[in-house]
């Protein structure tokens, strides 16, 4: 078994050769990648991305990030193309062909068909004088000079070259399209970042547990009422106005100050001029403000009246932070 030190020298080594690799694409780019792109912007169709083994996994990468950043795609493997998958080509569509060397025989097979439907080929290979090279219309260089595999058998270096290529092309159309945050959210409603992207303050509050104290109210009545809402603080209200709150560091703070307390009020003891926020704010907003003020519960409010309390734990159980 080799030395930590060995395996560690080895996954630097491959991280180098990758990172050099894929800066070196950097000098590979051509008008052909412009050509790509602007073909890709303007159809009216889909783009159907294609590979096999490696290659065919990158593709589908590929198309979910074109998919989610609103270019319509669709994966076709290149060994079931040929038998039957090539229906799913129509008139507008546009075809890239991933392949390291270009002329893998299930390549050789496919390119033929794809020609007859007179669809636009994109390659993108590491070969560019090889067989899908010289049948497509547009070539995208993904040459790297060797695997990280010491070997130089495994794809590695190479998947990630294209995978590289495939991102910029993708970061190209979105800035040319002006895809923007509230585009990208209508593609993620799932998962934490389809939270962060549409949940709002409502969705996090209870509008059962409104802990709340007259500004009138003794402070065994302010320490009742926190106690009981387990929320950290309670809303101080003059006939439904909203004029204060007091938190648990207040009632701290009083104690350090006096312990004889039993006639102080709430308006007394109450921090005036609270964080009020709409229910309709993004989670996320409500979340900046919380660490713009150093605070860990915002008032919640519709048209001023008082209906919850957002605590920083609600944004901290459904994922926010």
């Amino acid at each position: 078994m080799k030395e930590p030190k060995s395996i560690l020298s080895f996954a630097k080594e491959t991280i180098e050769l990758q990172a050099s690799s894929i800066k070196n694409l950097y000098k590979l780019l051509t008008k052909d990648f412009e050509k790509a792109v602007s073909l890709i912007n303007k159809t009216k169709g889909r783009v159907i991305v294609t590979g096999i083994g490696k290659s065919a996994i990158i593709a589908q990468k590929i198309v979910a990030t074109f998919n989610s950043t609103g270019t319509p795609s669709i994966f076709m493997h290149a060994a079931d193309a040929i038998h039957g998958d090539l229906g799913l080509i129509q008139k507008n569509d546009i075809i890239i062909c991933i392949s390291k060397s270009g002329n893998t025989p299930e390549i050789k097979a496919l390119v033929p068909y794809i020609k007859t439907t007179f669809n636009k080929l994109i390659a993108i290979t590491g070969e560019t004088n090889s067989y899908l090279s010289e049948k497509s219309d547009i070539v995208i260089n993904s040459y790297v000079d060797a695997e990280a595999c010491p070997n130089n058998l495994a794809p590695t270096t190479s998947t990630t070259a294209q995978l590289v290529i495939g991102d910029a092309i993708a970061v190209c159309l979105v800035k040319l399209r002006g895809f923007s945050s509230n585009d990208f959210a209508k593609y993620h409603p799932g998962g934490n970042l389809g939270k962060r992207l549409f949940l709002k303050v409502e969705d996090l509050i209870d509008s059962k547990s409104l802990p709340k104290v007259d500004a009138s109210d003794l402070m065994k009545d302010v320490i009742i009422e926190i106690s009981n809402k387990m929320l950290g603080i309670t809303v101080v209200l003059d006939k439904n106005k909203i004029v204060g709150v007091i938190t648990d560091g207040d009632l701290r703070r009083q104690l350090l100050k006096s312990h004889n307390i039993s006639k102080v009020k709430a308006d007394e003891i109450m921090s005036k001029n609270p964080k009020i926020i709409n229910k309709n704010l993004l989670a996320t907003e409500a979340l900046l403000i919380m660490k713009a003020n150093k605070i860990s519960q915002l008032i919640v409010a519709e048209k001023n009246k008082y209906i919850g309390i957002l605590h920083i734990q609600s944004l901290i159980k459904e994922g926010i932070i």
